[in-house]
């Protein structure tokens, strides 16, 4: 079993000019181009996972999600009051 912070290599092919690309971004970010990538890889994926148009419940939850669907939702003062705000480009 892998310990929490140990490392795996990841390559990837990628074309001269890709390459170039990512070499000036890593240089303008002031980091490795390995760290560049991997940064930028994690927070993509990140985004691709957390935006997923479908959503599992466990059946073991099914229930308490559909009596929380019907719950009649409550008041809130903030969202209200900001509904009566004219946006900006209005003022």
């Amino acid at each position: 079993m892998d310990q929490p912070n140990t490392t795996t290599v990841l390559s990837v092919r990628v074309s001269r000019e890709e390459r170039a690309m990512l070499e000036a971004a890593a240089e303008q970010s002031r980091t490795s181009l390995s760290e560049f990538v991997r940064r930028k890889s994690v927070e993509a994926a990140e985004i691709d996972v957390l935006s997923r148009g479908i959503v599992t419940i466990p059946a073991k939850d099914w229930e308490a999600f559909e009596s929380w669907l019907a719950t009649p939702p409550e008041p809130n003062p903030a969202l209200q009051k900001l509904a009566r705000l004219k946006p900006t480009w209005d003022r």
